[in-house]
């Protein structure tokens, strides 16, 4: 199977203006999954690229920042509160307002930690348990998947 790397390219393009992680793209018995970051695991008769490989490679698609953080917990870890959903997160009920938590804040169970914004609608995430925030592992206005760890409450 011959490989269009032009294809790859404007994926892996489409992928840093919109903020999403992975895209895939199926024509009959074709398909291309470009991933942004993270791990490709293979698969048959699929093709998988990594964007950020192709994107350096290349110098007329532009560099964004690397702003992930090392991320030292996993989402089995006793403490970890994940997202539910893929949206957008907000750290505070308005945009002056203060941050529901940062770290070392006391929390109880069912207070809000932060907002997940998901097709227009504002969803709270409450605290699972009572303790202190450890880790706040998210940025106000940064784009979250279904099952990444979000907080850390120990």
């Amino acid at each position: 199977m011959k490989i269009d790397s032009e294809a790859i390219k404007q994926l892996a393009k489409l992928l840093d203006e919109t903020g999403l992680t992975e895209i895939e793209v199926a024509e009959g018995e074709k398909l291309i999954r470009v991933n942004k970051g993270g791990v490709v695991l293979p698969q048959a008769s699929h093709h998988s690229v990594n964007a950020q490989s192709i994107m350096s490679s290349d110098p007329t698609i532009p560099q964004a920042a690397n702003t992930s953080a090392p991320v030292a917990v996993g989402a089995n870890h006793p403490g970890a509160v994940t997202s539910p959903m893929v949206g957008t997160i907000y750290m505070a009920a308005e945009p002056n307002a203060p941050a529901f938590i940062s770290k070392g804040a006391m929390v109880k169970a069912g207070d809000t930690l932060l907002i997940i914004e998901a097709m227009k609608v504002m969803n709270p995430i409450k605290s699972p348990k009572s303790g202190t925030v450890t880790q706040v592992l998210v940025d106000n206005g940064q784009p979250v998947e279904f099952g990444e760890v979000l907080v850390v409450i120990e």
